[in-house]
């Protein structure tokens, strides 16, 4: 497809009353969006008519009353994977207090990575970069990569997360 002059000017004229590019490629015919929206861009068209369906949108008035400022949070520095960090600043939600008797953490047998096996678990102890860095190592359940107590806290049903979040 060529673009003859006489289509140059339509195009031009079209693109002027704010005819989007697919409807002006429906009136060209035999040329695609892409190809009228590249001609628009070599032609340097910049102006466009506003469609007459189209309402002016109304300007956006500066607040009247100025913003509280943030609290600022105490700047702390971090070094290594802050992913197992622990959030100390962040106000802990009210959570019902649970049943000592349905809680019992299991004493870890801090085991070094070259000792896991595929029956222990690999709940991480620590900072990964720190020299005291562990896992778990307890027995695991039937299937999983953690002991029972360690798949409570990563597996928690979606009714109790969508209550916390």
């Amino acid at each position: 497809m060529n673009w003859t002059d006489e289509r140059v000017e339509l195009l031009k004229k079209l693109w002027a009353e704010g005819l989007s590019a697919s409807q002006i490629a429906t009136q060209l015919g035999g040329v695609s969006r892409n190809a009228v929206i590249g001609k628009v861009h070599r032609l340097k068209l910049s102006g466009r008519g506003r469609a007459s369906s189209a309402t002016p949108r109304p300007k956006k008035t500066a607040p009247s009353a100025p913003k509280a400022p943030r609290p600022s949070r105490p700047m702390t520095t971090t070094i290594g994977a802050t992913a197992l960090q622990a959030r100390f600043d962040a106000q802990p939600e009210a959570a019902p207090a649970p049943r000592l008797s349905s809680v019992v953490v299991p004493l870890s047998r801090n085991l070094k990575l070259i000792e896991l096996s595929e029956r222990t678990c690999k709940w991480p102890n620590g900072d990964p970069l720190a020299e005291e860095f562990s896992f778990c190592g307890n027995d695991v359940g039937d299937c999983g990569p953690y002991c029972a107590y360690h798949s409570r806290v990563a597996y928690q049903p979606v009714a109790e997360r969508r209550r916390r979040g």
